[in-house]
């Protein structure tokens, strides 16, 4: 291989020309070396591919560097040129630093805000261990250290706009270079210190210096107190400062305003109301709650369960609430995916029960009671958010009465819940005591029309009120 570079060297003579073909010098980098770029030939390019040490090429050029290179091959009339780049990075002898980046986020997700930082420069680090946490439009994602080692520094602030593969910080395998740094920070920080004391024992000197002066200019300060009568009434107007507070929004928190406003622009809402006699199904669960918890493992019967299995029969008896517009057409759903709405500290999030018309009481409480738990551990993934044709709200468990819930995009209806209250109501001529829901379905009225959601929103009273027409579909 070394034989061919030299008689091709001899050949260009003092034009500097490598394989017989012009050739150009071009910076690395580092700018520590120089790599040699030609312009190939076809015969050249066959000699360096027949010779089998065309890879031992890189290492005479660049020793010490690693070596990336790719082909590309253009045809122009009869020759083939072939354009080599290649690119250079400079690691240590013992390749001893490693970077920390940010990992793929989804699909649908293309960057993300560095939320906090879980360590410190000069804390050590296992392989995998978290070492920051990034907060996207849906989840909060980990950054995990590559190796096992010390974190050398951070290459990004927290607050910073990130993408996948952007390198948050560098960590030492060996923690020979943090251990140099640590004390040279501390130095600094001694350093700076001092300048602030006798900056204030000299303002402390200056203060009674300066005190005559004010004596000076005691008498134009009459003229001085006209103003603030005027300002003191627009005062009670204004609160200081000092009282309000500016946090900067989470990305989950601007998502959900965004979705929400989208749907306001978008969607024709209107909103129906309806009240539900809670006595049977409360009943129900009093019955037997204690079998149910036994034969389930512990998992508990709600009332959410038996509103899931209301609102299935609902979408089965009217699917064009299932139902979504795409453009000019309208996308039947034949599957039943209800969204379920959590508030978490950090935001409402809508995981997503899927093929909820497969499911029984038990399946959906066992799944309820598993993502509800993930929601306030924030350890939801993409996928369990993704999707959902029909949104069940629950303000009851904070006490709302009434509310008009807003659709969750790209569905086409939202069932509100609220709270359970004891109301007269009349029943056989008589004036009881009852406990009872007013429920609300908010649906797109360029869809569906008030007969299908007055119907959609009856049947869930009715299987609700009598949870024995699930057991006889009636």
């Amino acid at each position: 291989m070394l034989g061919i570079l030299r008689r091709r060297v001899a050949s260009g003579g003092s034009s500097g020309s490598i394989l017989g073909r012009s050739s150009r010098v071009i910076r690395t980098p580092d700018r520590t070396s120089s790599i040699v770029v030609s312009c190939a030939g076809q015969e050249d390019l066959h000699h360096l591919s027949g010779s089998g040490h065309a890879r031992n090429l890189s290492n005479f050029i660049l020793p010490g560097h690693s070596i990336g290179s790719q082909m590309r091959h253009a045809v122009s009339g009869s020759q083939t040129v072939a354009t080599m780049v290649m690119q250079s990075r400079l690691f240590s002898s013992d390749g001893d630093l490693v970077d920390a980046v940010v990992p793929y986020m989804g699909e649908s997700i293309t960057d993300g805000t560095l939320a906090k930082f879980l360590k410190n420069p000069g804390d050590s680090v296992a392989i995998d261990e978290p070492i920051a946490q990034v907060e996207t439009d849906k989840v909060t994602i980990d950054v995990a250290s590559p190796e096992a080692g010390v974190i050398q520094k951070f290459t990004a602030k927290e607050g910073d706009t990130v993408e996948p593969g952007t390198k948050i910080a560098i960590i030492s395998k060996s923690g020979e270079g943090v251990e140099k740094a640590v004390p040279s920070e501390k130095a600094s920080d001694k350093d700076s210190a001092p300048p602030p004391t006798p900056a204030k024992g000299e303002e402390e000197k200056k203060k009674p210096e300066s005190a005559p002066v004010p004596e000076k200019t005691t008498k134009p300060t009459p003229a001085r107190p006209s103003p603030p009568p005027k300002g003191t009434a627009s005062e009670p107007q204004l609160p200081p400062k000092d009282r309000e507070r500016r946090v900067p929004m989470t990305r989950l928190r601007k998502r959900v305003a965004t979705r929400l406003k989208d749907s306001q622009n978008t969607f024709a809402l209107l909103t129906t109301f309806n009240e539900v006699d809670m006595t049977n199904l409360m009943k129900l669960r009093s019955d037997y709650k204690d079998l149910f918890v036994e034969k389930h493992g512990g998992v508990k019967l709600g009332l959410m369960s038996g509103f899931i299995k209301a609102a299935v029969s609902g979408l089965q008896n009217q699917p064009i609430v299932n139902a979504v517009i795409d453009g000019d057409d309208i996308i039947y759903r034949d599957y039943i995916d209800i969204s379920v709405a959590v508030g978490t500290p950090k935001g409402l999030v809508v995981p997503v029960i899927r093929n909820a018309d497969k499911m029984n009481f038990a399946e959906i409480e066992k799944e309820i009671s598993s993502l509800a738990k993930k929601a306030v551990d924030g350890s939801l993934s993409i996928d369990e958010m993704a999707g959902g044709s029909f949104t069940i709200s629950n303000g009851g468990v904070y006490g709302s009465l009434l509310s008009t819930p807003i659709i969750n995009p790209p569905q086409s209806a939202i069932l509100g819940m609220h709270s359970i209250v004891n109301r007269p109501m009349v029943v056989g001529g008589n004036v009881v005591a009852r406990p009872m829901m007013y429920i609300a379905l908010t649906y797109d009225h360029r869809l569906i029309d008030g007969r299908e959601a007055v119907f959609f929103l009856r049947r869930i009273k009715d299987v609700v009120e009598d949870p024995r027409r699930l057991l006889l579909d009636v």
